[in-house]
């Protein structure tokens, strides 16, 4: 029998300045590791005002884990130490594995409106891929599937697989599911979910039901957090609701994270700074 995972806890993301001074909103960080392992942050940098945006993220390191950034209008620039440089246009995914590390940089820029919108999602790599070869997948729009059911839900599939419909993003070891959901007004989802995973919820738009018993509406910019079991329950009254449905498998490791990176013991973080300060930081190869 399956058992529908109810809700933990439900959270308001909050507002915060990272990089050169870009506003954003934090839905989950370094306050609640390790409720959210293998998950480190989340980041809502939605916004009309290009002040509050455009100064970006100027060079900066990362080692230890993974920094998803996914698009939704606007784009954002980028550049790293491995040679690649490019856009993020709208509804584009950038993945991308510091593990031993890499140098990078992101600057938004808004659409013809000056809206500027998307999420940076951080995931921890396990001690025994810390220090693997950093890689880079830059996915475009048309490379992340969608696909709707019979109810009109549409889900694009970013990591992960839904009836058959795989998404773009494998071989990732801590086995991460990342949907982008949509499920129209009077309508329900349900959605089998691996035992044992965190399975994370964060509102985009509109709002919905995410427990059984429909104890309360969720609405945008806040963010659920399901407790154990292997089946979520996701519905909606008058309005739809869009959000993003992350899962992985915990690591269970311990934290040492300051800043961009994250590594295991404070003896690695510290490494990690001096070979910064040193210019030995970067271990890979760049691309030719």
């Amino acid at each position: 029998m399956k058992t529908i995972r109810k809700i933990r806890k439900v959270m308001g993301s909050v507002s915060t300045v990272e990089g050169a001074g870009v506003h954003l909103r934090r839905a989950f960080g370094s306050n609640e590791v390790p409720d959210f392992d293998p998950f480190l942050m989340l980041d809502d940098f939605r916004s009309d005002d290009p002040r509050h945006y455009v100064k970006g993220f100027p060079w900066h390191p990362h080692r230890g884990i993974e920094t998803i950034t996914y698009v939704l209008y606007g784009s954002v620039e980028h550049g790293d130490s491995m040679g690649n440089t490019g856009i993020i246009a709208g509804g584009d995914v950038q993945w991308m594995t510091a593990g031993s590390g890499i140098i990078h940089q992101e600057m938004p820029k808004g659409d013809e409106s000056g809206r500027m919108g998307g999420f940076q999602l951080w995931a921890n790599l396990p001690a025994s891929h810390k220090m693997m070869e950093p890689r880079y997948r830059g996915l475009t729009k048309d490379e992340i599937p969608e696909i709707s059911t019979v109810n009109g839900v549409k889900i694009r599939i970013i990591c992960g697989e839904v009836d058959g419909t795989k998404g773009p993003v494998t071989d990732i070891v801590t086995d991460p599911e990342y949907l982008d959901v949509t499920i129209p007004s009077n309508s329900a989802f349900t959605r089998q979910t691996v035992t044992g995973h965190t399975v994370l919820a964060y509102v985009i738009e509109g709002e919905g039901y995410f427990d059984a018993e429909k104890k309360f509406q969720v609405g945008n910019h806040k963010l659920v957090v399901f407790d154990e079991g292997d089946q979520i329950e996701i519905s909606t009254e008058a309005q739809k609701v869009r959000f993003l449905l992350i899962s992985g498998k915990p690591i269970g490791e311990p934290v040492a994270w300051y800043g961009p990176i994250v590594m295991n013991t404070q003896e690695e973080l510290q490494t990690a700074f001096d070979e910064y300060r040193a210019g030995t930081f970067i271990k890979h190869n760049k691309i030719k």
